[in-house]
């Protein structure tokens, strides 16, 4: 959004589009704020930026490889103070991902060329198995359903 505010702001001014727009002129004045003068940012802020370059130069150094938990263990013996939760949520910024060991999971690919069984039609002789066999249907009804009487 602050990008199109920012391509669009010459001819139509900033208010009218936030008006139209679901955010507030000043998150938007806050935010341009914060661009032009990163002392602004918050704690958190300030310290995912300068621990991105951390973590970035680990996972290089590590063939990239690594996930975000023996990235996470690489920075602790390096002396970093930060939690696992943190390496995960800044690899995930900057759109890294480790290595998954073995196979890729692959779900049933099923065949267009044969048609779907029908709605109902084997679930209902089970049903009626079922409950043949709970004793739940009476022996007479039992020939109705295309069977003999004993």
């Amino acid at each position: 959004m602050i990008a199109f505010i920012n391509d669009h702001r010459e001819a139509y001014g900033i208010e009218p589009i936030c008006k139209v727009l679901p955010i507030a002129p000043s998150t938007y004045h806050d935010h341009i704020a914060k661009q032009l003068d990163p002392s602004r940012l918050s704690d958190r802020a300030k310290r995912d930026e300068a621990l991105k370059i951390e973590v970035r130069r680990v996972f290089e150094e590590n063939f990239r490889v690594y996930g975000a938990r023996k990235v996470w263990r690489q920075l602790r013996r390096e002396g970093f103070t930060i939690a696992r939760c943190t390496v995960e949520r800044l690899m995930a910024s900057l759109g890294l991902q480790g290595v998954i060991r073995g196979k890729l999971v692959r779900t049933t690919i099923s065949d267009r060329r044969h048609g779907r069984m029908r709605s109902g039609s084997r679930t209902s002789v089970c049903r009626r198995k079922r409950r043949e066999r709970w004793g739940l249907v009476p022996r007479d009804r039992l020939a109705g359903a295309g069977r003999k009487p004993p």
